[in-house]
Order: C-alpha cells, then sequence, then structure tokens
C-alpha cells in the first residue's frame, strides 16, 4: 500500500523508520490549507513521492542496469527546505501560462493585460507566486493515483478568468502518466506542464547530466533574444549544437560558439517536435544515462518540448540526499506550447474559451537501455 502524511496514525505509523523520505517533513499548514506528501507505488521499490504543495515530485526511484534503485528526480527531504529555496520550481507544476510572456504583457479579446515580471524584463511560469506555491487539493489517492485540484480565482497573477484546474498523477512503476484538465468562466490563456529536475545518474551520484545521451525528435527550434523570447521563427536545427534528431551526448555541443546557446548559458530552448499536436500521446524524446543503464521516454499531446540544461544551478540549495545543486546536476524535459505564445500570432494558440475544457496528458516511462518497455 502507499500512504500520505494527512491521513490516519496508522498509516503514518507504516513508514516510521522509511528513511527514504519522512512524511513528518512535510506535515504543515499554508494560506489555511493542509500540507502533506503523498507515495506512489511500492515504498521497497520503484516509488515516486508528491507533495501538494505545488503538487511537487520530491523523488522518484526506479532500478538500474544492476536492480539497485535510483532516485531519478532532484528535490528536498522538507516543505521548509523547499521554500527557503532560490529555486522555485524544483518538481512543480507549472501554470497558468509555463514558459515565458514577454515584458509581462499580452491582449486578449481587446483587452491588455499585465503580469508581474519576475524574469528580467518577462513573466516566468505563471508570475511571481505561480502554480508551484499554492497548496493543492488533494482529490483522490491510491497506490498508483494522486488527483489534485486547484482555483485560481479571476484576476490572480493578473490572468482572467476564473480557472478550475485538475492534474492527475498515475505511476505503476514503470511509467509517470501526467494528465491535465481546466475549466474557465472567461476566455484565458493557458499552458499546463510539469517542472520535475531530472538526473538519471541518480540524485545522490552529484554527476553532470552532460553525459546522458538525448535524443529529440524536432527539425526545428524556436530562437530567442538576450531575455530568452522567442523571435518568431522557427529554426532548422540541422547543422547545428540543437540537432538531437539522432542522440548525442548533452555535452558533445553545449560549450560551441552559438549565440544561442551564450544567451541561455547552454540549452534552454524549446523544441517544435515533429508530430505537432496529437489527440493521443507519441513518442517525442528519450535519454539515457551511460552510467547506470537508466532509459528515459516521453510521450506527449504538446507541440513543443522545453529542454534545460541546468545552467542556472549554482550550488545554492542541499538535495534530500545531501548533494549540492550544482552546475547542470539536472535538466528539465518540459511537454509545453511554445513560450509567448499569446503574443506570437504564428505560434499554436493557448487561449482557452468559456466553456471549453483543456485536456492534454504526457507519459515519462522508464526501464533499462536496450529493454524499455
Amino acid at each position: 500500500m502507499c500512504f500520505s502524511c494527512s491521513v490516519s496514525n496508522n498509516k503514518q505509523q507504516a513508514y516510521e523508520g522509511y528513511e527514504w523520505l519522512s512524511t513528518a517533513n512535510f506535515e504543515d499548514e499554508i494560506d489555511g490549507k493542509k500540507v502533506g506528501l503523498y507515495y506512489l507505488g511500492d515504498p521497497d521499490g520503484a516509488c515516486m513521492a508528491v507533495t501538494n504543495y505545488g503538487g511537487r515530485i520530491v523523488g522518484l526511484r526506479v532500478p538500474d542496469r544492476n536492480g539497485d534503485l535510483k532516485d531519478v528526480v532532484v528535490g528536498f527531504k522538507s516543505l521548509a527546505d523547499y521554500r527557503n529555496s532560490n529555486e522555485p520550481y524544483f518538481g512543480a507544476l507549472i501554470g497558468r501560462v509555463g514558459n515565458r510572456i514577454a515584458k509581462g504583457r499580452f491582449e486578449l479579446n481587446g483587452v491588455g493585460y499585465y503580469l508581474p515580471v519576475n524574469n528580467g524584463p518577462n513573466t516566468l511560469h505563471g508570475g511571481k507566486k505561480g502554480f508551484q506555491d499554492v497548496v493543492w487539493t488533494v482529490e483522490q489517492e491510491s497506490q498508483e493515483r494522486l488527483v489534485l485540484s486547484y482555483h485560481s480565482p479571476d484576476g490572480e497573477e493578473g490572468f482572467p478568468g476564473n480557472l478550475d484546474v485538475k492534474v492527475v498523477y498515475v505511476f505503476n512503476g514503470k511509467e509517470l502518466k501526467m494528465e491535465y484538465e481546466a475549466k474557465t468562466d472567461k476566455d484565458c490563456p493557458v499552458n499546463l506542464t510539469n517542472h520535475a529536475f531530472f538526473n538519471l545518474n541518480g540524485e545522490d551520484a552529484g554527476m553532470e547530466i552532460t553525459n546522458h545521451n538525448l535524443q529529440i525528435l524536432a527539425s526545428h527550434f524556436t530562437p530567442v533574444d538576450e531575455t530568452l523570447i522567442p523571435t518568431g521563427a522557427l529554426t532548422a536545427v540541422a547543422d547545428s549544437p540543437f540537432d538531437f534528431r539522432k542522440a548525442k551526448s548533452i555535452g558533445k555541443d553545449i560549450t560551441k560558439q552559438d549565440v544561442q546557446l551564450k544567451y541561455g548559458k547552454g540549452y534552454d530552448h524549446n523544441f517544435v517536435l515533429d508530430k505537432g499536436i496529437t489527440e493521443t500521446e507519441e513518442l517525442v524524446c528519450s535519454v539515457t544515462s551511460p552510467a547506470t543503464g537508466i532509459k528515459m521516454e516521453i510521450f506527449t499531446m504538446e507541440p513543443g518540448l522545453q529542454f534545460y540544461s541546468g545552467n542556472f544551478m549554482k550550488s545554492a540549495n542541499t538535495f534530500k540526499s545531501g548533494q549540492k545543486d550544482k552546475f547542470r546536476t539536472a535538466f528539465c524535459l518540459e511537454t509545453q506550447h511554445f513560450p509567448d505564445s499569446p503574443n506570437q500570432a504564428d505560434f499554436p494558440d493557448i487561449i482557452l474559451k468559456k466553456g471549453d475544457v483543456y485536456r492534454t496528458s504526457s507519459t515519462y516511462r522508464f526501464g533499462i537501455e536496450g529493454n524499455v518497455q
């Protein structure tokens, strides 16, 4: 069975002495709402831990080629560590709008909207208090399934409309599926994702992720200006450091002289997936650690994938393993629509209309290189 810290004392006692993560370290109340830690999977095997503070994936353990469990999602061992971190997005659900909106401004239905800027001159990941900093309601929990919901009131972080969001995490030991749903009473932009930071070497290895072999099924990416806002162009990846159509190590081209790598201090770019928007999930990416043999495949309905190579990590925080968040010791692969879409007429639309239902899903599948099922 999988238990949470917010239910019965008997269930709490079942996790006494369970050393990976202490449920007690996540018990608190924020904005009048209870915070807890929830487990999915087998506590003695492949297992995932989530806190409803920001809907964060705190850790995710899967077996390596030797059958040893590796925690491949970096995170912290307590709620206090998350609240005190100078990196606000570790493992979190992101919204209302993932990625950047130029100058914190957009126009919708003839009305101009102004959002708090929190990333240079731009708005990033929903504003100063995005979905990563709110307490989600736990609607349902079981050994394989956790259902979270959040009501974002009209005007929150400058966005129009009352937005009701539901996110479902499903983990069966091999696959992590994330299902997103949202409804609004006023037209508004919506682009939901998860910001898990991965290291398939294992969080405790303390190794850079540049040894990972990465493949992204994208023939184009969206180049950015010096503030990381897309220029509006779709640029071919051929003959550039951004060509991951065939698997190569993350570190192979990351230090090359390239203006885009200079702007991002490495990779921090949206890849335009060849499949486009689809009604069902399709394979778009795979990444493997030669050190552990762990392979992760990503399937999504979304048209874009943001690849971030951990360029702004500065050893300022201590992970639950005791390792520091050193430069490039984790990467992100965020399924999404494109950055700054409300201001880019040629990008896929992210406006959720009143009365419509936003639905999308992505799956992260784990296995061993040559044996992913």
